[in-house]
C-alpha cells in the first residue's frame, strides 16, 4: 500500500508520547515550584518556626522530658512510639514519637497533630493525586495501544492478522489522536477539578499564604496540561497520517477523504502553529515575571530613606525637579512593585528553562507541521509525474482533510476521469480498428484515426485475396434474414483469424465476400489461401451436425500496385483501396466457378515468390476477363482442394500440362485425347471437362480465324 516504494512497516508509538508529553508538563511545572519556594522561603519559615514553638510547648506540658520519656518505656513501647503513638486496639490517646516533613520530630499526642495545616500539604496532596492519576492513565493507554502495537509487529514480521485485530485497528485508527490525548487528559481533568473544589472551599486552606500558594500552582499546572495534551494529539496524529494511514486503509479508499470530521483549512493549521510557536514562550515569560515582582506595601516600610528611593526608584531627584517638586515630597506608593536580585536570578532560571522546553515544542510541532503539509505535496507531485509518463492508475493518498487533501482528491478524480477518458478512446480505437485496420493507418503514416483527412493516399504494392462463397443466394434463401446475418458472422469468424495470423489484413466485407491485402509477401497470401480452406472444411463439419448444407468457396490471388487513401465527403468517409489488381483478384475468384478450383493465382503472383516450388500449382489458361483488355495467365494452386481431390490432379499434372501444350499449338485432336484420359482418371476435373469441350467445339465448327488461344471469360455475378 506505499504510496510510491515499499517502505518498511513502522512502529507504533503510544507509551513514547506518553512519557515524553508527562515529562513536558514536569519540565514546566517544577522550576515553578522551585522557585515558588524560595520565593516565599521567609514566610514558610517563619510560619514553620511558629507551629514548631507551639507544639514543643505543648509537648513539655504533657511530658517530663524526652529522657524520662524514654526511661520509663520498655523496648517495645519505643517501637510502638517511633510507628505512631496509638494502639490499633484502642481508641484510647497515647504519647508517641511522629516524624513529619515539614514540622521536625514531634513528641507527644500525635493525634492531635493537624496534618491540613502542614505547610505545602495541598499542593503535596494534588501532586500525588496527579502522579497516581498518571499512572492509570498511562495503563489504559496500553491497553488501547497494544492491538495497534501487535499489528503492527505482526505487519514488520510478515505474520497473519486476525480479522477481528485488523477490524479494531481499521476502525479506531484516524480516532487514536483524539482517544489518546483524551486518556492523557482524563488524568489532568480529575486532578484539576479536584484542585479548583479545593480552590472554592474556604475551608481547605488555613492561611492566605498556602492559598495564594495553590492558586500559582493550579494555573502553572492547568497551562502545562494543555500543552502536553496538545503534544500528545499532534504527534500521533502526524504519525497516523504520515506513518500508519496506508498500512490500514486500502488505496481505493485513501483515493478520498476518509476522515469523518469537518474540512479543514492550511490557514487555520499555521495560525495554531503561529500561536503555539509566539504566545507559548511569551505565555511562560509573563508567569515568571509576575512571580518575580515584589509590591512595596509588602516590605512594610512607612517612610522610605532617600537612599532606599534611590535603590528602588533610580535617580528620582532629577525626575522629580522635572515637575517642579522635590525628593521629600515624593511618597511611594504601595502598589508599585520591584525586582530583587534573588528574585531575578530565579527568574531568569525559570524564563530560560522554559524557553527551552518551549523550543523542543516548537522544534517538534514546526516539524510535524511542515512534514504534514510537504509530504502530500511530494507525493502529489510524485504521482503527477507518473501520470505525465502515462500511468494513469496512479493515485495519491489522502492523508489530510485541508486544501491539501482536497487537492489530491480533485486530483485522483481528475486521474480517475482522465483514465477513463484514455480507456475510452483506447476501446474506440480498438473499435475503429476493426473497420479501419491499423495496418491503413501505417501505410498513410498516420498514428491516429483522428489524423486522417479525405484525400490521404499512397501507393503500394501488395497481394490482394478475394473470396467468396458459391451458390450462396441459393443456401440464402433457405434461411431467415437472422439465420443468415448469424450464418456470415460464424464463417467470417472462422477466416478473419487466419488472415490476421498470416500478416494480412481485411479491407472490407462485401456481403459474404472477403477483400484481404498482404504487404509483406506473396507466400502469405497463399499461405492464408490454403489455411482457409483447410477452415472451410471444418467450418462444413460443424454444419453437418447442425444439418445445415455445406458450403464452398473460390479464392483469387493478385499481386500489383494499387492506392490506398481515404475517399467520400466531409460528412462519411472511408478507408479503400482502388487499383486494376483488386478488379482482376476479383475476376480471377470468379474464375475457380469457370475452372472448378479452388484457388487461382496471376501469373504476376507466381513470379513474386520467392520458392514456387513449395507449392503444388498447375498452369490452367491464358484469359481475358471482364474489363481487362490484357491476357492474364492463371495458374491452381492444388494444395487448396481435399487430399483425395489433390492426389487426383497431382497423378494427371503432367498429362494436363500436355493437354495445354496441344491445345495452344491447335492440336485439338492430340488435346482432346490427353483431357479425356485426366478426365477419366479425375471425373471431378472441371478444367479438364472445360478443355474437352473447347476441343470438341473446335474439331467440329472450326478454328475461328483470329483464334490466338486467349479465352475471353466473364462471370455471372448473380451467385
Amino acid at each position: 500500500m506505499a504510496s510510491k516504494n515499499t517502505k518498511r512497516v513502522p512502529r507504533f508509538f503510544g507509551f513514547r508520547i506518553y512519557f515524553s508529553a508527562t515529562m513536558l508538563y514536569y519540565w514546566l511545572v517544577l522550576p515553578f515550584l522551585l522557585i515558588l519556594s524560595i520565593k516565599y522561603a521567609p514566610e514558610l519559615k517563619e510560619r514553620s518556626d511558629k507551629r514548631k514553638s507551639a507544639l514543643q510547648t505543648e509537648s513539655r506540658g504533657r511530658n517530663d522530658s524526652i529522657g524520662q520519656f524514654i526511661a520509663k518505656l520498655s523496648q517495645d513501647t519505643i517501637e510502638s512510639a517511633l510507628y505512631g503513638g496509638s494502639d490499633s486496639t484502642s481508641n484510647e490517646t497515647k504519647p508517641g514519637i511522629r516524624i513529619s516533613p515539614n514540622q521536625g520530630v514531634v513528641i507527644g499526642n500525635t493525634d492531635q497533630i493537624d496534618e491540613s495545616s502542614d505547610d505545602g500539604s495541598q499542593i503535596g496532596k494534588a501532586f500525588n493525586l496527579l502522579f497516581n492519576l498518571l499512572l492509570v492513565s498511562f495503563f489504559l493507554g496500553l491497553i488501547f495501544n497494544l492491538p495497534f502495537k501487535r499489528l503492527f509487529s505482526r505487519k514488520r514480521n510478515n505474520k497473519s492478522i486476525s480479522p477481528k485485530l485488523f477490524r479494531f485497528c481499521k476502525r479506531f485508527l484516524l480516532k487514536s489522536p483524539w482517544i489518546n490525548a483524551g486518556i492523557l487528559g482524563l488524568a489532568f481533568v480529575i486532578a484539576h477539578v479536584s484542585m479548583l473544589i479545593k480552590m472554592l472551599t474556604p475551608d481547605s486552606f488555613n492561611e492566605e499564604l498556602e492559598r495564594t500558594l495553590f492558586i500559582h500552582f493550579f494555573y502553572i499546572s492547568l497551562t502545562a496540561s494543555v500543552l502536553s495534551l496538545l503534544f500528545v494529539y499532534y504527534w500521533e496524529k502526524h504519525r497516523v497520517h504520515i506513518r500508519y494511514i496506508e498500512l490500514i486503509f486500502t488505496r481505493e479508499e485513501l483515493r478520498k477523504r476518509i476522515f469523518n470530521i469537518r474540512v479543514g483549512r492550511i490557514r487555520n493549521r499555521m495560525f495554531l502553529s503561529a500561536a503555539m510557536t509566539t504566545l507559548l514562550p511569551l505565555t511562560i515569560v509573563i508567569f515568571y515575571l509576575f512571580l518575580s515582582i515584589t509590591h512595596l506595601r509588602d516590605l512594610n516600610i512607612g517612610d522610605y530613606t532617600p537612599e532606599q528611593k534611590d535603590i528602588l526608584m533610580g535617580d528620582t531627584e532629577r525626575f522629580i525637579k522635572m515637575f517642579g517638586g522635590s525628593e521629600n515630597d515624593f511618597n511611594m506608593p504601595g502598589w508599585m512593585f520591584y525586582i530583587n536580585a534573588l528574585n531575578a536570578f530565579f527568574m531568569f532560571i525559570g524564563i530560560y528553562s522554559s524557553i527551552f522546553i518551549a523550543f523542543i515544542y516548537i522544534l517538534f510541532l514546526v516539524k510535524w507541521t511542515t512534514q504534514d503539509i510537504v509530504h502530500p505535496v511530494k507525493e502529489l507531485l510524485y504521482n503527477m509525474r507518473q501520470t505525465g509518463k502515462g500511468e494513469m492508475h496512479n493515485y495519491g493518498i489522502v492523508r489530510t482533510n485541508d486544501e491539501i487533501g482536497e487537492l489530491t482528491e480533485g486530483y485522483n478524480e481528475m486521474t480517475h476521469r482522465l483514465g477513463q477518458y484514455i480507456q475510452n478512446m483506447s476501446n474506440m480505437t480498438e473499435a475503429y480498428s476493426h473497420f479501419v485496420p491499423k495496418q491503413f493507418l501505417e501505410f498513410l503514416g498516420k498514428e491516429s484515426f483522428v489524423d486522417i483527412r479525405l484525400g490521404d493516399q499512397v501507393e503500394k504494392e501488395m497481394t490482394v485475396l478475394f473470396s467468396d462463397i458459391r451458390s450462396f443466394t441459393e443456401i440464402s434463401e433457405q434461411m431467415t434474414p437472422k439465420e443468415n446475418f448469424d450464418f456470415i458472422n460464424y464463417y467470417l469468424g472462422y477466416m478473419e483469424p487466419v488472415i490476421r495470423n498470416n500478416n494480412g489484413f481485411i479491407d472490407k466485407y462485401i456481403g459474404d465476400s472477403i477483400m484481404a491485402l498482404f504487404s509483406e509477401s506473396v507466400e502469405d497470401a497463399i499461405n492464408a489461401s490454403i489455411e482457409m480452406r483447410i477452415k472451410l472444411s471444418q467450418f462444413n463439419q460443424v454444419m453437418d451436425q447442425f444439418d445445415k448444407p455445406s458450403i464452398n468457396s473460390g479464392i483469387g490471388i493478385h499481386t500489383g500496385s494499387l492506392m490506398l487513401g481515404v475517399v467520400g465527403g466531409e460528412g462519411r468517409m472511408d478507408g479503400t483501396v482502388i487499383s486494376d489488381a483488386v478488379n482482376l483478384a476479383a475476376r480471377l475468384e470468379g474464375l475457380t466457378k469457370v475452372y472448378g478450383s479452388s484457388i487461382i493465382i496471376s501469373q504476376d503472383t507466381l513470379i513474386k515468390l520467392n520458392d514456387p516450388g513449395q507449392y503444388n500449382y498447375r498452369f490452367l489458361d491464358i484469359v481475358k476477363v471482364k474489363g481487362k483488355k490484357e491476357a492474364v495467365y492463371i495458374f491452381e494452386i492444388i494444395d487448396g482442394d481435399p487430399e483425395d481431390v489433390r492426389n487426383l490432379k497431382l497423378e494427371t499434372k503432367a498429362l494436363f500440362a500436355e493437354g495445354i501444350n496441344h491445345y495452344k499449338t491447335r492440336r485439338f485432336a492430340e488435346a482432346n485425347k490427353c483431357f479425356k484420359q485426366v478426365s477419366k482418371v479425375n471425373p471431378g476435373d472441371r478444367a479438364a471437362l472445360e478443355y474437352v469441350k473447347r476441343c470438341s467445339r473446335f474439331i467440329d465448327q472450326g478454328v475461328p480465324e483470329n483464334w490466338d488461344g486467349i479465352q475471353s471469360v466473364g462471370w455471372d455475378q448473380n451467385k
